[in-house]
């Protein structure tokens, strides 16, 4: 069992996403109060070639996941919760050659809906990139069994242990 079942879980969840996985995103930190996954700075994602600066697309795809993801951190079990809406208000651009992290906390989940919001930083979390808002359809249990559930509540082999090969339950 882990230290940290909640990290764990969005770690799984991550896996089960090929951009996610393209652009090298992990799960960072993950308790009660939210999730912060973590962007490697990479040349393929960079927008700008004379700055080096990453393109707000990846850091869109970042906050995106983190918010969606952050759900894992208040739902007893697994459920697909899509983007309904999501807002990004950018404060600056990142630095170059820096890893952007972000960060999001659910802060109300009704019967419907994942209300949700964070923000986007690189070495101090009080000087925010940008900000985020999010909102989430919860499609329910029924709907989110399958190959993905397995996969982030974590694929087992024959002997019960998780596979963690990100498979997505295949």
């Amino acid at each position: 069992m882990s230290e940290n079942p909640l990290l764990e879980r969005a770690q799984r969840f991550l896996s089960a996403l090929r951009h996610c996985q393209l652009l090298g995103i992990s799960a960072h930190a993950a308790d009660a109060s939210g999730l912060t996954l973590r962007l490697p700075y990479s040349e393929a994602i960079v927008g700008n070639p004379e700055t080096g600066v990453i393109h707000g697309g990846a850091i869109t795809t970042l906050m995106d996941t983190t918010c969606g993801i952050s759900t894992v951190c208040v739902l007893p079990q697994f459920e697909i919760c899509p983007t309904l809406d999501l807002r990004i208000d950018y404060m600056h651009p990142a630095q170059p050659h820096k890893d952007v992290y972000g960060f999001a906390e659910c802060y109300r989940v009704t019967p419907n809906i994942i209300f949700t919001r964070g923000y986007a930083y690189q070495d101090d979390p009080s000087e925010p990139i940008a900000h985020v808002v999010g909102t989430f359809m919860r499609m329910g249990k029924a709907v989110s069994a399958g190959a993905v559930k397995r996969d982030v509540e974590g694929a087992r082999d024959e002997r019960g242990e998780h596979r963690g090969d990100g498979t997505c339950g295949a």
